[in-house]
């Protein structure tokens, strides 16, 4: 497990180390990802370097679900068909995490931005028998585990 408070090897500690981000607060900063799977997509990453979810303390994780709750405002007064939100994390390399520093993925969701995303993100992971019941996060490319849906 990585822990420190930079590493001069990761893109985000350099995002963060090059000011290039839309907001911070004392333990976590969001900017926009580099790959969105909708306008606006935001990644919320602590500012200490560490692997993954597992690693952040109760102050860095209130500090992110603050910032959380902030960039969803900022998102609805500059766009009303936003309809809801996913938010997640990819904790491991099985779960789809390809960049190792704890980071959270905001995604405005719009009426109509897919065809029919009952069950969220649940498609990501095929069935037993290898069918998928239902693929709504799936053109991401990864695993997301999702924490809320807030509308």
């Amino acid at each position: 497990m990585i822990e420190k408070d930079h590493d001069d090897h990761c893109p985000f500690c350099g995002y963060y180390i090059k000011k290039d981000f839309l907001i911070e607060n004392d333990h976590a900063f969001v900017r926009l990802d580099n790959y969105p799977v909708t306008k606006g997509h935001s990644l919320v990453i602590p500012k200490r370097h560490l692997a993954d979810y597992f690693a952040i303390t109760k102050t860095e994780h209130d500090a992110i679900h603050d910032l959380i709750r902030i960039r969803r405002r900022q998102l609805l007064e500059d766009d009303s068909l936003i309809g809801g939100f996913n938010i997640g994390v990819n904790a491991g390399e099985p779960a789809g995490q390809s960049v190792f520093h704890c980071h959270f993925h905001l995604i405005p969701r719009r009426k109509g931005d897919y065809e029919d995303p009952k069950g969220g993100v649940r498609g990501v992971i095929p069935r037993r028998g290898g069918q998928v019941y239902f693929l709504d996060m799936g053109f991401l490319g990864q695993a997301l585990i999702i924490w809320y849906f807030l509308a």
